[in-house]
């Protein structure tokens, strides 16, 4: 590992074998870039990373790397009101759309030749919205060809604290010279699907699999109801594959949920991200957790290109 200075941010940097990933573990806990050094002396980006990306005040916003959804993923809606949730006492309290994590600040509590962990550290904003008290860490484990990223929260309090995290990776789309959309298919063995209305309301919506990335029913799609945990894209002829596992179980919790999802028609990059349930979770109930005191809960994701 080494750190870099990168205009004004100071940058993680990890080479392991053909791989190179880098992060910036005190925004967002965010890893920004992962890609191979491949044996022609060309460079193939997996996390996608814009040359461009305003490091600055709009980092949080940059269409790249993976966002860490805290404390609730997607949008958030209380009888159709917008950008809130209710606790489980009943309180109606103000909620971002994707929580406060990707936004926030984070304290590196480890840094190592193989990864990082990175404690979130609440804005005032984010504990008036969420009011527990608890610690919340990313920990990520770099590999040759795959990393694991797991988000645990533990609950220091005497509430039960309710949560629904999620990953929002941004996959460089497509990754061949010449190649579209169209040349790349995704498999993923999804039994429900649904939409999102502008009221928070789940729409169910046909979860059709395989389907290639220029299909414009893949987009912004929540597929659940997993038969496994693994989920493939990749070009049609089945080679080089990125494989995403979530968790440790084969078959993952009913409302554990796969999203696609792409800026336009032309945008460098496909979503594919991978969350503990469906948007406005704390509304319906569809994949929130709840961790008791003195208790914590594990979300992890393993992304490879083996």
């Amino acid at each position: 590992m080494e750190i870099v200075d990168f205009n004004g941010s100071k940058l993680y940097k990890w080479n392991i074998g053909p791989s190179t990933f880098i992060a910036n573990p005190v925004r967002g806990a965010r890893l920004m870039n992962w890609y191979l050094n491949l044996a022609d002396g060309s460079l193939r980006d997996i996390i996608y990373w814009p040359d461009n990306a305003d490091m600055g005040e709009g980092f949080a916003h940059v269409r790249g790397g993976n966002p860490i959804l805290f404390p609730f993923c997607g949008r958030n809606h209380i009888d159709g009101l917008a950008k809130h949730w209710k606790t489980l006492d009943g309180k109606v309290l103000p909620m971002e759309n994707h929580g406060y994590a990707r936004q926030g600040e984070f304290e590196v509590l480890d840094a190592t030749d193989f990864g990082f962990t990175a404690k979130f550290l609440p804005s005032a904003e984010c504990q008036e919205a969420y009011p527990y008290n608890y610690e919340f860490t990313v920990t990520y484990r770099f590999c040759d060809f795959s990393l694991i990223c797991a988000m645990k929260l533990e609950n220091l309090g005497d509430a039960e604290i309710p949560f629904c995290a999620g990953h929002h990776f941004y996959f460089k789309m497509p990754w061949h010279e010449g190649a579209a959309r169209r040349d790349y298919r995704i498999l993923c063995d999804a039994k429900k699907a649904f939409s999102i209305d502008e009221n928070g309301k789940l729409i169910p919506r046909e979860p059709k699999f395989p389907c290639d990335f220029s299909d414009p029913e893949l987009w912004n799609r929540i597929n659940c109801k997993l038969k496994t945990n693994v989920v493939k894209f990749g070009p049609k002829n089945g080679e080089e594959d990125i494989t995403i596992k979530i968790g440790d179980s084969p078959k993952p919790d009913a409302w554990t949920s796969v999203v696609a999802w792409t800026e336009s028609d032309d945008s460098p990059f496909y979503c594919v991200e991978p969350w503990m349930g469906a948007p406005n979770a704390s509304e319906h109930g569809g994949g929130l957790a709840v961790v008791k005191p003195n208790s914590s809960r594990v979300f992890s994701v393993e992304v490879s290109v083996l």
